[in-house]
């Protein structure tokens, strides 16, 4: 595993590439997995590099609270891509003078009912394939009404919102002018199972303590 040296190119490139598809390096939520990638970075990655500035500047938005980030920090080089498994020598090919074997050569009812038991064996393999589940990992800007709001209350009314499907992660406190501060929480959703309406009509369902949500980020996991 690993993306080797951080501090070249080619390290903060083979970064790039690992999360083109990931929004952090390990689950679906910030972690001291994340930290321990982006202090071995020496600065932001370049904007050619698009997926791993995305993340940077993410990760640069908790530096505050990493000390909090789940997880367990462990040496950079623990994280990252697998290498790549050693080729397997491929199996010998079939005798082609064996005419009784050749499934494509025959049209006798042996080879036909050996085609059709195959056949079998192939759809029954691929109806046990899992089924991928789509989940989304959402970032919502929570606003009060004024500075007086209780911040902590309006923390513990979102996490109180349980539904199959949804998951909290991590949240600060944002300054957004005048002594009002904003609560930003991510969360992961399964797709299928919950919207961002619904997410939004929960929350402000706490009409006292919240003036509205905002969507700050939102990345397929």
């Amino acid at each position: 595993m690993g993306f080797g040296d951080l501090k070249s190119q080619s390290g903060v490139q083979a970064l790039n590439e690992f999360l083109a598809e990931r929004s952090y390096i390990e689950g679906f939520v910030p972690s001291q997995a994340d930290i321990a990638v982006y202090d071995a970075l020496s600065k932001a990655p370049e904007a050619s590099l698009p997926h791993a500035l995305r993340w940077y500047n993410h990760i640069t938005s908790y530096q505050s609270q990493k000390d909090s980030l789940p997880g367990v920090k462990k040496p950079v080089d623990s994280y990252g891509p697998a290498r790549a498994a050693p080729a397997k020598v491929a199996a010998p090919a079939p005798d082609d003078d064996d005419d009784d074997d050749d499934l494509f050569g025959s049209d006798d009812e042996e080879t036909k009912a050996l085609k059709a038991k195959r056949l079998e064996e192939y759809e029954a393999k691929k109806a046990k394939k899992p089924v991928l589940i789509a989940k989304s990992n959402i970032i919502l800007d929570v606003k009060p009404w004024d500075d007086t709001t209780d911040m902590n209350e309006i923390e513990k009314c979102v996490r109180s919102i349980e539904t199959d499907g949804l998951l909290w992660g991590a949240s600060k406190f944002v300054p957004v002018g005048y002594g009002i501060r904003k609560l930003q929480i991510s969360c992961v959703v399964e797709d299928d199972k919950v919207s961002t309406d619904f997410l939004e009509e929960e929350i402000t369902k706490f009409e006292e303590l919240v003036q509205s949500v905002d969507i700050f980020a939102f990345n397929k996991v």
